[in-house]
């Protein structure tokens, strides 16, 4: 059931599709899991949708002789194939080493020319405040997207871009600590499950699918469930039947 804390608060749905939309991802697959059917929707709809990995998704993976180069590319194929199952314009892989995403300058500058480039009207990412958060790259991608937003709005910030300043009109962040506006998805379930399972370097790791078990099938079976019990969790939020939940911020 939704906390009560959210079923009492003031949540909106379901903006107008934007002209354009930037997802930020830490690793392959962060982006499908936290807004993969809001994604399909927009394009589904016309908006133009883009979708930046910050990092190479070298080190995701149980397998200590497994070649980091060479799960590289896989990773790089598994992401593009995912974004086209979304429905994505673009997959932008900045390929910053896994497990070392850092909030830095050379970082915000390489970010904020994405946001200046794309134009995007909302831009999707991490939530950074999420309490007992272990993974240190999804917390560096949510302050780092942050970041990004702040320098691409005002010309001050890498003036040698030669690029012109960009304001998003919203940031709607994922695993969020406090959710407060929902997207209604459900039509756009299955699309984002299918984009999930385009990772299949991590079904075993991240997704409880091993592929060479025997009851594989029901194993599949059992991660779709998962992702559609979470669509109907957020779904609750706003009585809708599936749903995405986030974080809005519009003072940007």
């Amino acid at each position: 059931m939704a906390d009560e804390t959210e079923a009492n608060a003031a949540v909106t749905r379901d903006l107008e599709p934007p002209a354009r939309a930037l997802a930020v991802g830490a690793h392959p697959d962060d982006v499908e899991f936290g807004c993969g059917a809001t994604l399909a929707k927009w394009a589904a709809a016309g908006s133009e949708v883009h979708v930046l990995v910050l990092t190479d998704g070298s080190k995701g993976t149980w397998d200590p002789k497994r070649d980091p180069r060479e799960l590289i590319g896989v990773r790089q194929r598994e992401q593009t194939d995912a974004g086209a199952v979304l429905g994505a314009q673009r997959v932008h892989l900045l390929g910053l080493v896994d497990g070392e995403l850092t909030n830095g300058r050379a970082e915000q500058g390489t970010v904020c020319a994405v946001i200046r480039r794309v134009q995007p009207d909302v831009v999707l990412g991490h939530d950074p405040w999420k309490r007992y958060r272990l993974h240190p790259d999804h917390r560096a991608a949510g302050d780092l997207t942050i970041s990004a937003i702040v320098a691409a709005r005002d010309a001050h910030y890498f003036p040698d871009q030669g690029l012109a300043p960009h304001r998003p009109r919203d940031l709607l962040l994922f695993e969020a600590e406090e959710r407060d506006h929902v997207e209604v998805v459900d039509d756009f379930v299955d699309r984002k499950i299918d984009a999930l399972l385009c990772h299949r370097s991590q079904w075993r790791s991240t997704m409880q699918i091993d592929e060479d078990a025997p009851d594989v099938d029901r194993q599949l079976e059992a991660f779709r469930a998962r992702i559609r019990d979470r669509a109907v969790e957020a779904g609750q939020l706003i009585d809708a039947r599936f749903g995405e939940a986030f974080k809005r911020i519009t003072s940007l």
